[in-house]
């Protein structure tokens, strides 16, 4: 059964920075491509950034430049550093495997971002 808890969440002014951490339990980590998405608020979930097995990453447009995803795959988790944040970083923030499964949605961490 795999398990993912992410954290680090919070607010912050327009301009700082956050890291969000993604625990996973079980296997799969290691060997999935990973992804960090984000909801806001009456939008549609979207995928904000992706890292190999390998560490190969990509990222939405919005974020180049801001944002970078990473893995420890001896500690099992995901991160991801969030820098020059917007207000429009504004969402629910979570990760899953990259595609998504639907059966390891989590409960995300809330970034709020104030103008």
């Amino acid at each position: 059964q795999v398990q993912l808890v992410e954290s680090g969440g919070g607010l912050v002014q327009a301009g700082g920075s956050l890291r969000l951490s993604c625990a996973a339990s079980g296997r799969i980590f290691s060997i999935s491509a990973m992804g960090w998405y984000r909801q806001a608020p009456g939008k549609q979930r979207e995928l904000v950034a992706s890292i190999t097995t390998g560490g190969s990453t990509n990222y939405v447009d919005s974020v180049k430049g801001r944002f970078t995803i990473s893995r420890d795959n001896t500690k099992n988790t995901l991160y991801l550093q969030m820098s020059s944040l917007k207000p429009e970083d504004t969402a629910v923030y979570y990760c899953n495997r990259y595609p998504p499964n639907n059966l390891y949605w989590g409960q995300g961490t809330q970034v709020t971002v104030s103008s």
